[in-house]
């Protein structure tokens, strides 16, 4: 297990800098500098003036050095300005003495770059932002988790049924809805004032606001209630339940169907100790996998549940970076996205061999 967990790392280590540099290079293509400069200095610059800009500002360098500037591996870049006369550099802030600031500033030294939209460090704009999505995440999990395994058991149980088909359509339709359906759909539902349920309990005495539930999760970013913050969690939760519950009642048809479980049942025990004590175990071996495989989806894939709610997460942080041209902050972002990709890939191979004693790592 050790020597398999040593080659797992390493193989993460790689697919990282690969990865890291394929979005490196993405962001930092020409145009995208070019857009950088204008709008940090002035829109109605002639193109001498961008190329100045960008070697003033380190941006002139060969792609592999400033990869490695960005890393942290190689010493950052500095320049005097032709125009002040003063030493701008990498790892030169505003009031630090050039003298003393320090040669190498990158991710392995915790310095992400500076948010040219925000004007923040990437570090804490990404850690505040993570911590909010986090949240989300958390309640999507608890939500999404045990109503998925209930229902894929419960429709494995009873292949062929009437609440099998009943289930199966459920689960199916969920996962055919996309989060900016479904997020619409109840929003119109429970927080519109016009249409909907909100203006019928609420003309019938039984709410006493004129909505169920808020439209906008905003304030959840201080205080969490259930009013604000049901509508983000039920949309993004719907999609992955439907897929979850399916995987689960093709792993439960199957494990139901298995000789020592007819052997079980021909003995006697009872049919909900067959399937607690023999089935279930087996069952949610499929299922561990694809709910590992669901954590960096749910980074990723709250992007349109966070901005159609106004939910200030990291997918929020994600399109704002992106539509301004924030380099360093979409930097950032892909190496949040990439150690949560590869860590929950480690932990599902692991988990997957604890739940199926027949694998073997040699």
């Amino acid at each position: 297990m050790l020597m398999f967990l040593l080659r797992r790392l390493g193989t993460m280590l790689l697919t990282a800098f690969c990865l890291t540099f394929v979005v490196f290079f993405l962001t930092n293509l020409q145009p995208n500098l070019e857009k950088l400069a204008k709008t940090e200095a002035s829109a109605r610059m002639t193109d001498e003036q961008v190329i100045s800009w960008l070697d003033i500002h380190g941006y002139g360098e060969p792609l592999l050095v400033r990869y490695g500037e960005w890393l942290g591996v190689v010493k950052g870049w500095t320049r005097t300005n032709p125009e002040t006369g003063k030493i701008t550099g990498r790892c030169i802030r505003d009031g630090m003495d050039p003298a003393t600031a320090p040669r190498y500033c990158g991710i392995f030294q915790g310095d992400w770059g500076f948010s040219t939209v925000f004007k923040n460090p990437v570090s804490s704009i990404i850690g505040t932002r993570l911590a909010a999505t986090g949240w989300l995440m958390l309640w999507v999990l608890i939500v999404m988790i045990p109503t998925s395994l209930i229902v894929g058991v419960l429709a494995g149980m009873r292949e062929g049924t009437r609440l099998d088909r009943t289930l199966s359509v459920g689960a199916i339709a969920s996962t055919a809805t996309p989060e900016y359906v479904s997020g619409v759909i109840l929003i119109v539902v429970f927080s519109s004032t016009i249409v909907g349920l909100s203006p019928i309990l609420h003309h019938w005495g039984w709410i006493s606001t004129p909505y169920l539930f808020k439209g906008s999760a905003t304030s959840a970013l201080d205080h969490i209630t259930f009013e604000n913050f049901a509508l983000p969690v039920l949309t993004v939760s719907l999609y992955g339940t439907g897929y979850i519950a399916r995987m689960t009642r093709a792993s439960m048809t199957e494990v139901m169907t298995a000789q020592y479980i007819r052997t079980a049942r021909l003995k006697g025990v009872k049919f909900r100790n067959v399937v607690i004590k023999h089935a279930l175990r087996n069952a949610l071996i499929a299922p561990f996998t694809v709910i590992m495989l669901q954590i960096p989806w749910l980074l990723n894939g709250v992007v349109i549940t966070e901005t159609l709610f106004n939910y200030k997460g990291f997918g929020w942080t994600l399109v704002q970076a992106a539509s301004n041209n924030d380099i360093e902050l979409l930097l950032g972002c892909s190496v949040v996205a990439v150690i949560v990709v590869l860590l929950t890939q480690l932990i599902s191979d692991v988990g997957y061999v604890y739940l199926n004693p027949r694998i073997r790592i040699s």
